[in-house]
């Protein structure tokens, strides 16, 4: 299959060029967020009401009171204050002597937390003003903030992290504008994003020369020498290509997901200091199957024969291109590889104007982003179907008019050359194209605060995070039916995905840690087996607390310790049986995963991961169960 176009030919005129070096953004890659290695001298207690103390006196909080009680809390935990104020309702700030870090905050707050007075205790930590960007051109980027209803509110996730330069995330396109100052090469250009990168547009025949527009075929230069088309030669090897001007859709991509923030030039990249990684897979007329696989290989950090090793293999990958069919061999064989090395691959759903998945987002594995109107409705030419998984902002000209520029267009990086590459700029964006690298961002965001997630965890964490569609529209039909001229509808689940894409949301989900449990395999009455939960983990900064293995359903039961990473199980019968683990960590976050275990009276059986919510409510059944009186 020959790829046709990329899915951002719905572009508008760019918007203004200018001129001069970009300035370099700030170092700061630190996620704000709470960790044990931090030192601190100031800890937030509330306490139990006193016993006795009438509503009226709790509800004052009188502070001579409060302030007794936590002294002798003090006293008791052998704590040296150095002073405590009372915040009202039993609240209070207790400044230490000195500061506490590691393994002695540690047994500090669980020494406090076990006190019986003691309802919570917790770091008083520093906030800090919302991580607003200095970009002229940031007012313009509505997506990134959330004034909209299907804005994505990256300004709120920026302030749980803004990245980290150990995260890459390839971009697999037309290759990038190394010279665009907003973008920059990393390690050379102040506050640059670009790696290196690629070239794997082929370059075996006269034709393919013709189509790589570079003269060679695969190499390690990753710019984008221009795609346009002209009608010249009706025989010759474009002529079943469209006319059109260099598209530059590598670099408007790269400019979504990561372009240098807070440098007071152009506009703000999504995540600030992830690196970027070119890699060309598209030219004249788009792209081939073969070179585009062999891109995705090579990103990954696979083996691919006639090309340099990568030497940054990427963890996320972004492909906003695709074309017409269902998901092929050798994409589904490409994909099971990447996710196997732990690789999650992020596809644009298509600019069909409301048809089927295009491929390869419509393969098992990758992570579909559909488009929306700032509204929250699919956008008119966005693809749908099950396959997507999230829904993104996708851009949409609502006043779209003579002389009238798009109110809610996509702003980004892009270069003024009709063929050869010119001056730098801005350009007003549409289509699913420009969806997919914020859903990469925020996955790039994700990795900076948890780089454990497994492919699955982290679109399952994306999905968890997201917010729900608006309510429907009356004036417009529902999806899959399309509306006559606009062709948009009012998303559901089944059709746009698990919900708006929401980069604090998600974010938040992937500071949670992370419970696994290892499939136990066959079982019988009357054995014993292991129950393994020692591959859980937890977010940077943080570490697991604490396991808890429950059991519901089946004659069987933990026996010994039920608070360590393994458990044995002892079967008394054959039959299911339910298993739950609760992870928690050291701040109190928590996360869940299930098992069953299915005994065999003699031989056979087996044992099988289930949804954890499922095992919750099956868990929560068999307590009610329990609770109940017995009747004879």
């Amino acid at each position: 299959m020959r790829f046709s176009h990329v899915f951002g030919a719905l572009a508008a005129g760019f918007l203004v060029a200018q001129s001069g070096i970009a300035q370099s953004a700030p170092d700061g890659e630190t996620a704000q967020q709470p960790r044990l290695s931090d030192a601190t001298a100031r800890l937030i207690v509330k306490l139990r009401p006193a016993e006795g103390t009438s509503t009226r006196v709790q509800a004052l909080a009188l502070s001579d009171s409060t302030a007794d009680r936590v002294s002798a809390l003090g006293q008791r935990k052998g704590l040296s204050q150095r002073a405590a104020r009372s915040l009202g309702g039993d609240m209070s700030v207790v400044l230490l002597d000195k500061p506490l870090a590691g393994t002695e905050l540690e047994t500090t707050l669980l020494s406090l937390r076990a006190d019986p007075e003691v309802e919570f205790v917790e770091i008083d930590q520093r906030r800090y003003a919302q991580a607003v960007p200095t970009d002229p051109l940031y007012a313009d980027q509505w997506y990134l903030q959330a004034d909209q209803v299907s804005a994505v509110n990256f300004t709120a996730a920026w302030d749980l992290t803004t990245g980290i330069s150990d995260t890459v995330v390839a971009v697999l396109d037309t290759g990038v504008r190394f010279d665009h100052p907003d973008l920059g090469r990393y390690g050379t250009d102040p506050g640059g994003r670009l790696l290196p990168g690629y070239d794997f547009v082929s370059g075996e025949s006269a034709s393919s020369f013709v189509g790589a527009n570079d003269g060679n075929g695969w190499d390690a230069d990753a710019s984008d020498p221009g795609d346009w088309v002209r009608d010249e030669d009706p025989a010759g090897p474009l002529a079943d290509c469209d006319e059109h001007d260099s598209s530059w859709h590598g670099t408007r991509v790269a400019g979504m997901l990561g372009a240098i923030t807070d440098n007071n030039t152009g506009i703000a990249g999504a995540t600030w200091n992830a690196r970027i990684l070119p890699v060309r897979v598209l030219g004249k007329c788009g792209g081939y199957d073969s070179d585009i696989i062999a891109g995705m290989r090579w990103a990954a950090g696979l083996s691919v024969p006639g090309a340099q090793a990568n030497p940054t293999p990427a963890k996320i990958l972004n492909l906003s291109l695709g074309g017409t069919g269902n998901c092929s061999s050798s994409y589904r064989q490409t994909i099971t590889a990447l996710t196997a090395a732990g690789v999650l691959v992020v596809a644009a759903a298509g600019n069909t104007d409301g048809e089927a998945v295009e491929t390869p987002a419509n393969c098992a594995g990758v992570l579909a982003v559909a488009g929306l109107r700032q509204v929250g409705s699919k956008v008119g030419y966005s693809s749908l179907g099950p396959e997507v998984g999230i829904a993104a902002p996708a851009g949409n000209c609502v006043n779209i008019g003579a002389g009238q520029p798009c109110l809610f267009a996509l702003t980004t990086t892009s270069n003024t050359g009709l063929t050869s590459p010119a001056l730098y700029t801005y350009r007003a964006s549409i289509g699913t194209s420009f969806s997919a690298p914020i859903v990469a961002a925020i996955a790039g965001l994700m990795h900076a605060v948890n780089g454990e997630l497994a492919n699955s965890e982290m679109i399952a964490r994306i999905k968890s995070g997201a917010r729900p569609f608006p309510a429907p529209d009356p004036a417009i039909p529902t999806c899959p039916a399309l509306d006559s001229l606009t062709a948009q509808c009012n998303c559901t689940t089944t059709t746009c995905g698990a919900g708006m894409a929401d980069a604090p949301g998600a974010v938040s989900e992937a500071l949670r840690p992370i419970a696994r449990v290892v499939d136990p395999g066959s079982a019988r009455a009357g054995e014993t087996i292991t129950l393994d939960g020692s591959t859980s983990g937890a977010a940077r900064g943080r570490s697991v607390a604490s396991y808890a293995w429950s059991v519901s359903g089946g004659m069987a039961e933990i026996i010994g310790t039920s608070t360590a990473a393994t458990a044995t199980l002892q079967i008394s019968a054959a039959g299911p049986v339910g298993v739950l683990l609760t992870v928690t960590d050291d701040i109190g976050a928590e996360d869940y995963a299930g098992v069953t275990v299915n005994a065999a009276a003699s031989g056979g059986g087996g044992g099988g991961l289930i949804h954890p919510l499922l095992l919750v409510i099956l868990l929560a059944a068999g307590l009610r169960r329990r609770r109940q009186p017995v009747h004879r």
